[in-house]
């Protein structure tokens, strides 16, 4: 487990967790020592331990995908906190959502609230948590690109998606992406403006890259 993040308010660890090398995400207020997940990968004994000293509250989803949700039931059923995710990926889960925040909906634990950011296109109720400046962003953005996409249309909703809701927010945002490593927005800011200058293939979809697709 890895602090990425950590201020008066709050700390954010991160747990890379197997079989598919995926990240999940703890948050902890530092007044309550209340706490939330992002995402329930695999290996629910490291989320458990990651968990230890807090009062977990929320396992929240950001999209229904396996890889990220893999260890969903067994998490819940360990944990016995409400489950969120976005409406239009409920019926995907593997689980049937407590909760279904949808855009502009607020999440609080402790003295903490995350703002709700639906960024459909990767899924179409792929979700981003925003809290001060700090992104917990699914698939929905990476270091160098956006999350993957099935189709041209769905690549062209998740730009849209970006260009109104993440690329709106200060360039100081921290984005902590659902594999990898972290970034930060302004530097992803200035890579779409160099790939928004170009022309591009109309059929473009899949694993694309600001600099090179």
């Amino acid at each position: 487990m890895t602090i990425v993040a950590r201020d008066d308010v709050l700390q954010i660890d991160r747990l890379e967790l197997a079989p598919f090398g995926t990240n999940a995400y703890i948050a902890t207020c530092k007044a309550t020592r209340d706490s939330v997940v992002f995402d329930a990968p695999g290996e629910p004994d490291k989320l458990l331990g990651g968990l230890e000293g807090t009062n977990p509250r929320y396992i929240l989803i950001t999209h229904s995908h396996a890889d990220h949700t893999l260890a969903l039931a067994d998490l819940a059923s360990r944990l016995q906190v409400p489950v969120a995710a976005h409406p239009l990926d409920a019926r995907a889960m593997p689980r049937s959502p407590d909760v279904l925040p949808s855009d502009g909906d607020t999440v609080s634990f402790g003295k903490v609230q995350l703002q709700v950011l639906h960024t459909p296109g990767h899924t179409p109720g792929s979700i981003c948590y925003l809290t001060g400046r700090y992104l917990i962003a699914g698939d929905t953005l990476f270091p160098g690109g956006p999350g993957k996409t099935s189709s041209p249309a769905a690549l062209q909703q998740i730009i849209e998606s970006l260009r109104k809701k993440v690329f709106a927010l200060p360039d100081d945002t921290q984005v902590y992406p659902g594999h990898g490593d972290s970034t930060v927005l302004r530097k992803e800011k200035e890579e779409f403006a160099y790939f928004s200058s170009r022309a591009h293939d109309p059929d473009l979809c899949g694993d694309v890259l600001w600099l090179s697709s």
